[in-house]
């Protein structure tokens, strides 16, 4: 049931121009944030989305995918610390889960948002959880350049690869993943780092008083619905 999502929800592909670093990539990084297009493939055929994403590391994330024709938000994921939650604000509707739950329905495989945000970034860097789970690096198996950058990654059935690099830097531009039950290819377009925030309280989750909570089928059939 759940692997159904990313062919229910991911509609459309984005049209921006071509992918651009907005700035040099600093030492340290604190704020990520831009845009990008996903397509996955699989038994069910494809389906394509566009994106923004908003990342405070080392422990928050936005994700937010819009209809293209309309301009329309579709849903949201708001990870916060030690809570996920995937939103559907026209119905002011949610479901809260785990984190890997949460970016599983997005992309269609398990990732934390640590490794989400290494995929984005194009540098692997290992944190122990506040629980003392620690994702260490034997989980995953990474092919480097002669630069040091990262060609691509295996973890388990689980295979990515870069194709394509931003403007000379080791940010993927391209990327494209194999999975058993669907391959999928992620075009950056915009990306940018440490910039002031726009809004405060990106991440707070202090709204969802107004908002109701449901089961994932409830979010499934509304989503299904309005596509």
């Amino acid at each position: 049931m759940f692997t159904t999502l990313p062919f229910v929800l991911l509609l459309l592909v984005c049209c921006r121009p071509t992918g651009v670093l907005l700035q040099p990539v600093p030492v340290k990084v604190d704020r990520i944030e831009g845009h990008a297009s996903l397509k996955i493939s699989g038994e069910r055929g494809s389906a394509r989305s566009k994106f923004t994403f908003l990342f405070q590391l080392p422990h928050q994330g936005r994700i937010e995918v819009s209809d293209f024709l309309l301009g329309r938000t579709l849903y949201q994921i708001i990870v916060d610390r030690e809570r996920a939650v995937f939103l559907v604000p026209s119905k002011r509707v949610y479901w809260e889960g785990e984190e890997e739950e949460i970016i599983d329905y997005f992309l269609g495989f398990r990732l934390s948002l640590d490794e989400m945000i290494n995929l984005i970034k194009g540098k692997w860097e290992e944190r122990a959880r506040e629980s003392g789970r620690e994702r260490d690096a034997d989980s995953w198996s990474l092919r480097k350049d002669e630069r040091g950058r990262i060609l691509g990654g295996t973890r388990g059935n689980l295979h990515f690869e870069v194709k394509e690099f931003l403007s000379g830097s080791h940010i993927p531009r391209i990327l494209i993943f194999q999975y058993p039950l669907n391959s999928g290819r992620l075009k950056m377009l915009r990306v940018d780092f440490n910039r002031p925030a726009k809004k405060k309280n990106a991440f707070s989750l202090s709204f969802l008083v107004d908002y109701r909570r449901v089961s994932w089928e409830e979010i499934e059939k509304i989503l299904a619905d309005e596509n």
